[in-house]
C-alpha cells in the first residue's frame, strides 16, 4: 500500500483555511494533513473554524519564520499557501533561502479563495514562484496567464481548477415562489455605514412586503472577530439601531454557508463568493445593483451573469437565473449538468482523513487550458502535483519579485514577516520554546489574544467614532 503523502496547509483566516484544506484534499488523495494558522489580526477563533465546516485534529498558530522552520524540519510533500499575496511572497522567498539549489523540497501550491475582482496584477505577482498557482475558472486562468506573460514571467504554474468547496445537492424549487431568502453579507463590501444600513433596511423591508417569506441575514463573523477583510460596521450593531427593529420573519444567522444554502430559495448578495456556491446549485441568485455596479463593490465581476438585480426588482418577485455561458466560463455547474463525481462536502472529517466517503472529489468545469474535459476540474492539477512529487529534486522557487526587479518593494514585504531581504529569518524571528514552561506559554497566548481583542475593538468601536469626529 503506498505511503500517504504529507501535506501542510498554512492559512491566515477562516475562509482561507477552508479553501486550503479542501484544496489539499482535492490535490492529494487521502493526505496526512497538518494545519497551521499564520499569526495576525485575522487569525480565526475556534468558533469561526468550526463554522467553515472543515474540522482539524490539530491546528498550530505560527509566524512566517516558525512555519519555515517547520517545513524544513518536517519535510512535507506538499505545502498549500492559503494566504494574502504578501505572505505568500514571504514564504516563497523563505523557501528559496532554505533550498537555494535543486533539492528534495515540498511542492508549493497557492491560489485564491474566491472571486478575484481587485489588485489582480499585485496579488498575482506576489504569488508568482509557487509550483502551482490555481485559478478557479477558465476566465481566471486566462487573466492570470496574461499578467505573467505581460511582465515576461513564466506562466506555466497557472493551473485551471474550480473552487474546491463547490458542491451540494442541486436546487429543487418548492413551487414558483421563494420561501427562504438569504442575504449573504460581506465584512467590507460596502464599507460605509450608510450603505450597509441601507442594505439592511431593504432586506428588512423585503421581509415586511413578503410576510410569507423568511429572510435570513447570513453573517460572516461575530463582533470582535475578524475575517480577511476588516469589518468596521457589523450588521449586528446596525440591526440594533434599525428603526422598528427587524420584523419577525427576518433574523440574523451564522453557520456554514453550504448548510444555509440547503434551505435557500433565493440568495442575495453584493459580490460574495457565496453567489458562485449558490449558482453552482442552480439556486436563484441576485447580485445587487442598488449601490451601482462598481469595481469597488466587486459586482462588476458578474457582468453577463444574468443575476444583476435591485431590491425593487426582488420585491416585485424577480428570481434571477444564471446565464449558462457565463457560468461555464466561471467553472460553475450549468443547469442540467451532471453532479461532480462523489459530490458532497469535502473535508468534513478530521485532519489526516480523506474527504467524506473515499477518494478525491472532482468539481466540474468547462474544458480549457489546464482543465479536464471529463468533468473533474482537479485532474490536471493532481497530475501536475504527482509529476512534481515523482521528481527526485525540484529547482528552487523563482519568484518574479527579486531585489533586482523590485528593490523598493520586496524588502518591505519580507520585513513585515520578519525576514531579511535574502529570505532568511531575522534574529529572534523564530521563537525557541524548548525548555519554556507551560505556564509561560499559556500566559503569552493569553496576552496575544488580549492584544488581538484590543485591536479588533479599536477597529470596530474606536475608529468609526474618530472618523465621525473628523467629519464634524
Amino acid at each position: 500500500m503506498p505511503e500517504r503523502k504529507r501535506v501542510a496547509v498554512l492559512a491566515d483566516s477562516d475562509t482561507r483555511w477552508k479553501w486550503g484544506a479542501t484544496t489539499a484534499r482535492r490535490l492529494v488523495p487521502d493526505p496526512r494533513l497538518t494545519g497551521y494558522l499564520l499569526r495576525g489580526r485575522a487569525t480565526p477563533t475556534a468558533r469561526q473554524l468550526g463554522e467553515v465546516g472543515v474540522r482539524a485534529d490539530r491546528l498550530t498558530e505560527v509566524t512566517c519564520a516558525e512555519f519555515l522552520a517547520e517545513i524544513e524540519r518536517e519535510r512535507y510533500d506538499v505545502v498549500v499557501l492559503a494566504l494574502v499575496g504578501g505572505a505568500v511572497q514571504a514564504v516563497l522567498h523563505g523557501a528559496r533561502a532554505l533550498w537555494p539549489a535543486p533539492a528534495g523540497r515540498p511542492v508549493l501550491v497557492t491560489g485564491y479563495v474566491g472571486v478575484v475582482y481587485e489588485k489582480l496584477a499585485d496579488g498575482l505577482l506576489l504569488r508568482h514562484g509557487a509550483d502551482l498557482v490555481l485559478a478557479n475558472s477558465r476566465h481566471d486562468a486566462e487573466r492570470f496567464r496574461a499578467v505573467y506573460q505581460g511582465v515576461g514571467a513564466d506562466a506555466g504554474a497557472v493551473t485551471e481548477t474550480a473552487l474546491p468547496f463547490l458542491g451540494g445537492a442541486p436546487y429543487e424549487p418548492a413551487g414558483s415562489r421563494a420561501h427562504t431568502v438569504v442575504f449573504a453579507v460581506q465584512p467590507s463590501v460596502p464599507d460605509s455605514r450608510a450603505d450597509r444600513a441601507y442594505l439592511l433596511e431593504r432586506a428588512a423591508g423585503h421581509a415586511r412586503k413578503h410576510p410569507d417569506r423568511e429572510v435570513l441575514i447570513k453573517l460572516r463573523s461575530k463582533p470582535g472577530e475578524h475575517t480577511t477583510h476588516l469589518e468596521e460596521q457589523p450588521y449586528q450593531r446596525l440591526a440594533e439601531k434599525l428603526p422598528g427593529g427587524l420584523p419577525a420573519n427576518c433574523r440574523l444567522v451564522y453557520g456554514n454557508m453550504g448548510e444555509v444554502l440547503d434551505g435557500t430559495d433565493l440568495l442575495v448578495t453584493v459580490s460574495s463568493t457565496a453567489a458562485l456556491e449558490s449558482l453552482h446549485r442552480s439556486i436563484p441568485t441576485a447580485i445587487l445593483t442598488d449601490l451601482g455596479i462598481r469595481e469597488a463593490l466587486g459586482n462588476h465581476h458578474f457582468l453577463g451573469s444574468g443575476c444583476l438585480a435591485s431590491w425593487d426588482q426582488l420585491d416585485s418577485g424577480l428570481l434571477p437565473e444564471g446565464d449558462p455561458v457565463w457560468l461555464a466560463a466561471q467553472g460553475v455547474r450549468t443547469p442540467g449538468a451532471p453532479s461532480p463525481v462523489g459530490a458532497g462536502p469535502v473535508g468534513a472529517g478530521p485532519v489526516g482523513a480523506g474527504p467524506a466517503g473515499a477518494g478525491p472529489v472532482g468539481v466540474p468545469a468547462a474544458a480549457g487550458p489546464g482543465s479536464a474535459a471529463g468533468g473533474d476540474a482537479y485532474a490536471v492539477a493532481r497530475a501536475k502535483v504527482a509529476g512534481l512529487l515523482a521528481a527526485t529534486r525540484l529547482p528552487p522557487p523563482a519568484p518574479y519579485y527579486t531585489l533586482t526587479t523590485a528593490p523598493g518593494y520586496l524588502p518591505g514585504i519580507l520585513a513585515r514577516h520578519r525576514l531579511a531581504p535574502d529570505g532568511t529569518p531575522l534574529p529572534g524571528a523564530a521563537r525557541q520554546e524548548a525548555g519554556e514552561s507551560r505556564l509561560r506559554r499559556r500566559l503569552r497566548a493569553h496576552l496575544r489574544e488580549a492584544a488581538r481583542g484590543a485591536y479588533r475593538h479599536g477597529v470596530q468601536r474606536v475608529a468609526p467614532v474618530i472618523r465621525r469626529l473628523g467629519e464634524l
